[in-house]
């Protein structure tokens, strides 16, 4: 049975990457601190032969090499990060601990194991479209070659980790790959992020809010299709390589959201039709358009998403409307409350 490790593993894309590759019979580390967004998801195909939970921060080595000793994975894929934008505004510092200390205390854990171990384990890094920055252009998708132009905390914290990870690519000759993916949604995504949020609030019958008058554009992935192109990563992708991996997508958000009113209008008895968008304060700094271009991808390991918006988006809705004790399980005061005001 194939050993991974995942970092970050109860987050959003975590446990649904925990959960693709328990379905491909892998056996699976989970390695999470289990911080406000995280949820130690009962996985119902796993079982102790295929599936270990370990509570941790990346930052500490002793845990991490502990893990890579006894499970020399394959792979390890870095999911384990601070990712919403309007906290790091609010609050840098965790950006920094979590998502540039942190990759560099794995990447010193696998640099050392991979010197004793005879089966060298290799790291697929997972960052962010947001390190390329504002794409205002409509005539324009970043490459992987585009030049990097972070504007948040959030995204210099990726950035900063995606350069970290390419100087031991190139130093220590270190057995990486980078992937650069637009916004993902779908299943158990914290609903502090616009589609969850949006769900919760048509369930609730509260406003709508969308940031300055709803224009800023971004590229929508199903998180399935995430899933799939990572695997495709680390069994085909080149060592020392950065991809994006895309849909080429993009939609405004008051387009969005005007999609995810019309699919729960048809879906829900009773929708309340008073619930409204309101336009809310923008917050500092805000991207106008992220847009990838994932032809290479497309091109050297034949790749491409499968997921259609419409699709995609009825099978988020059916989820949370399925799983409603979700919304029950967290805390509200952590998605409830206005952030990312702070200048």
């Amino acid at each position: 049975m194939k050993k991974i490790i995942i970092t970050g593993g109860s987050g959003f894309i975590g446990s649904n990457l925990v959960e693709y590759f328990l379905k491909k019979k892998y056996f699976v580390i989970n390695i999470d601190k289990l911080s406000y967004s995280g949820t130690n998801v009962n996985f119902k195909q796993a079982n102790k032969r295929s599936y270990i939970f370990i509570k941790s921060d990346i930052n500490n080595r002793k845990v991490i090499n502990k893990a890579l000793k006894k499970y020399n994975p394959l792979v390890i894929f870095n999911l384990a990060a601070e990712t919403h934008v309007d906290r790091s505004i609010d609050s840098p510092k965790p950006f920094i601990d979590s998502n540039i200390y942190g990759v560099f205390n794995l990447l010193e854990s696998i640099r050392i194991h991979n010197k004793l171990s005879k089966k060298k384990t290799k790291l697929i890094h997972i960052s962010t479209d947001e390190v390329y920055g504002d794409i205002i252009d409509k005539s324009k998708r970043a490459n992987e070659n585009y030049p990097y132009k972070p504007s948040s905390p959030y995204a210099a914290s990726k950035a900063s980790a995606d350069h970290l990870v390419k100087s031991y690519i190139r130093t220590y000759n270190f057995p990486a790959i980078i992937s650069n993916c637009s916004n993902n949604y779908g299943p158990r995504q914290f609903p502090e992020k616009l589609i969850p949020k949006l769900i919760f609030n048509i369930l609730n019958n509260k406003p709508l809010p969308i940031y300055g008058k709803g224009l800023n554009s971004r590229e929508w992935i199903y998180v399935e299709d995430h899933c799939n192109a990572l695997e495709i990563l680390s069994k085909k992708g080149k060592l020392g390589e950065s991809y994006n991996i895309g849909s080429n997508i993009n939609l405004s958000n008051i387009e969005l959201t005007k999609k995810i009113m019309n699919i729960m209008k048809n879906k829900l008895i009773g929708f309340n039709k008073n619930v409204k968008v309101t336009f809310v304060k923008d917050r500092p700094g805000h991207d106008i358009r992220y847009a990838l271009n994932s032809k290479k991808i497309k091109k050297e390991l034949k790749w491409k998403a499968k997921t259609g918006i419409n699709t995609g988006l009825l099978k988020t809705i059916d989820w949370y409307m399925n799983n409603l004790k979700y919304f029950k399980s967290i805390s509200k005061k952590e998605y409830i409350n206005r952030i990312g005001l702070k200048i």
